[in-house]
């Protein structure tokens, strides 16, 4: 197979390789992971909600290694401050019952 100008041959498509992730592990009752590190909402609690998309397998590898470089843009365009979760948490763990609703 050859690119049409004469140069190497080009990498077949395989629509295959390209759209199926490894098989998915439960890793709580609702979060799956396919590959290292790539942790999911399950799409099955979401699917009767929100449209669930197929995304090759380059795009969702290339989503999750660029999740830093995209949070760090947002902090240092739209936060005054950065807040830890577990600053969040324990603040909700001291506050009373009664200023969170319940």
């Amino acid at each position: 197979m050859s690119d049409g100008n004469g140069g190497r041959p080009a990498y077949p498509y395989r629509y295959v390789e390209q759209y199926t992730p490894p098989p998915a592990q439960r890793v709580t009752d609702v979060a799956v992971t396919t590959f290292e590190h790539l942790y999911e909402v399950d799409p099955r609690l979401m699917e009767r909600w929100v449209l669930q998309q197929t995304f090759p397998n380059w795009d969702s590898l290339r989503i999750m290694n660029s999740r830093h470089d995209h949070l760090d843009w947002m902090h240092r365009h739209f936060a005054t401050r950065v807040i830890a979760g577990s600053e969040l948490l324990a603040e909700v763990d001291a506050a009373p019952s009664t200023e969170l609703g319940r």
